[in-house]
């Protein structure tokens, strides 16, 4: 149960985060597709660097998890093709929906009612995923 609070608690901050920086504004993100602000790509390139150093430091420093587990990276393929393929389908659902996986749920919380559509598809989505997934190259 003290595991669900923190959770809950950490979406919450997370979910503040988002919406006071603008992240889940679909005009921001509309803005970021047609190469007209730098605002999003300075909260996607900030988030990448704190994750960078982050990462670099439970490695080097063999930090464990909250729970004392042993935080383990496995090396990923180093295939192009299949990043390339998924981060155009990814950007495409992306910039049709207004909105990724984060600022979705910011934006519910926030009162934005119409992106419960992109939510039930985003979940219909992965449940097809979650069917094929065995049929698609990996």
């Amino acid at each position: 149960m003290v595991r669900t609070v923190v959770y809950l608690l950490i979406g919450i901050v997370f979910g503040i985060t988002m919406f006071k920086s603008e992240a889940s504004s679909w005009f921001r993100i509309y803005e970021m597709f047609k190469f007209q602000s730098f605002h999003m790509y300075g909260i996607i390139g900030s988030a990448l660097m704190v994750g960078i150093i982050f990462v670099q430091l439970i490695k080097r420093k063999k930090l464990k998890s909250f729970y004392k587990e042993e935080i383990i990276f496995t090396p990923k393929d180093r295939g192009i093709a299949r990043y390339l393929i998924g981060g155009i389908i990814f950007g495409l659902g992306w910039a049709l929906a207004g909105a990724c996986p984060g600022p979705m749920f910011t934006l519910l919380g926030a009162g934005f009612l119409p992106i419960l559509i992109v939510i039930i598809f985003a979940i219909i989505g992965t449940y097809i995923y979650g069917l094929l997934k065995d049929k698609l190259p990996h």
